[in-house]
């Protein structure tokens, strides 16, 4: 069927024809960047924390008496936790994957240079690769030697006098890519820290919608505060078990403390991805909804248009057109009016993505979601105006004939 009527048919509708465009266009724009958010959080929910997730518990004990010695503390409760039926090992940290409390800091290669890379710090007492679980890949743990307190020389939490540092792999390779990083020497703080050690995996505790989500550094740094976090691994058919034994030892070791937040590693992934989970179903709700809108927008148009023109589809019957004629100029009507929208709401999808870069740090568009969004939208159009173009293409040639 020759297009040049139909272009003039959409000449003669200009209004209705620009609404619907501009309905596309921003329908187009809003799913391209909610289906990108929903791609980039539905991964974050299954990225491996590079820990032992299953046999991990934990609990948080906050000293409330100002003269103790908390490293002496911290290790009397530890050799009482370790003592204990059912746990493996035990220590204790500053934070976890998906604890929040993250301590920062820039990476810098040379003394005074600028930071290459922002990298999160976790500092626990001895055996931390294997009460967490991590998988060593390349080098060694801390010696015994190199473990100093936190509160080192009371400068800024010790971080420029530790000797070494164990990083990811992801750290490693954005720091020397193509290099092998042991031995080399980074600057976390003032001092120079010498890489000793490489693990597979290591989430940092808040992750963001950079690629930096294993960027970390563990540091032979040991908690000397009287708020911590002791970190018990066990079996998982012994988690719970195993917590209430360690609530009852370290309050029956001191009274005088506050334990609280007790719960296995699953229940604080569970809970750091509560909103997550909950922000999904709700962009899921929208964009769907925004669909749905669309959807009864272009149904609408057309069936409007085929009440419009029965007469004149009747004529066109009348001098031979087909039922399968009438359909396909139809659904090539609306293919034009989705693909002009499609074509503006791509522009509309990059600038509203720079949009929310700038205000919500967003990542940039991935260019996987723009097709995708297209194809979606056409075949939109298309099972949208299915109906109308079924009901035009049955209406008879005795219509012509009709007056009115």
């Amino acid at each position: 069927m020759p297009h040049s009527p139909l272009l003039a048919s959409l000449g003669r509708h200009k209004l209705p024809v620009l609404l619907m465009v501009m309905q596309v266009a921003l329908t187009c724009a809003i799913v391209c960047n909610v289906a990108a958010i929903l791609g980039h959080r539905i991964s974050q929910l299954g990225l491996p924390s590079g820990v032992a997730e299953n046999e991990l518990v934990m609990l948080e004990s906050i000293s409330i008496d100002a003269g103790t010695d908390t490293l002496a503390r911290h290790q009397a409760d530890l050799a009482a936790l370790r003592e204990l039926p059912g746990v493996r090992s035990a220590m204790a940290v500053d934070a976890l994957p998906f604890s929040g409390n993250n301590w920062s800091n820039g990476i810098a290669l040379t003394p005074g240079g600028d930071a290459q890379v922002t990298a999160s710090a976790y500092t626990g007492t001895q055996g931390e690769l294997d009460t967490l679980g991590l998988h060593l890949v390349a080098g060694r743990d801390f010696l015994p030697e190199e473990y100093l307190p936190e509160g080192s020389a009371q400068d800024w939490a010790g971080i420029n006098h530790v000797p070494s540092t164990i990083v990811t792999r992801a750290l490693a390779n954005q720091l020397f890519p193509g290099q092998d990083p042991l031995g080399k020497v980074i600057y976390p703080g003032d001092g120079p820290v010498r890489i000793v050690g490489v693990v597979d995996h290591l989430l940092r505790p808040v992750l963001d919608e950079s690629a930096g989500n294993e960027y970390a550094t563990l540091l032979p740094m040991l908690p000397d505060g009287g708020n911590v976090l002791y970190v018990m691994r066990t079996t998982p058919q012994q988690r719970e078990q195993v917590l209430q034994r360690a609530m009852a030892r370290l309050a029956q070791l001191d009274g005088n403390r506050v334990l609280r937040r007790p719960q296995t590693f699953a229940q604080l992934r569970e809970d750091y991805f509560r909103r997550d989970r909950t922000m999904i179903g709700l962009l899921l709700a929208a964009a769907g909804a925004l669909l749905l809108v669309t959807a009864a927008g272009i149904a609408g148009l057309a069936s409007f248009w085929v009440q419009q023109r029965r007469r004149s589809i009747g004529i066109r019957r009348a001098v031979g057109a087909t039922r399968r004629d009438i359909l396909r100029y139809v659904q090539v009507e609306n293919f034009l009016i989705v693909s002009g929208g499609i074509a503006l709401g791509v522009t509309l999808a990059y600038a509203l993505n720079v949009l929310l870069m700038q205000h919500y740090a967003l990542q940039r568009l991935p260019l996987m979601y723009v097709p995708a969004g297209a194809l979606a939208l056409w075949l939109l159009g298309q099972l949208a105006v299915l109906g109308p173009a079924r009901k035009a293409a049955s209406v008879p040639p005795v219509v012509a004939t009709r007056s009115g």
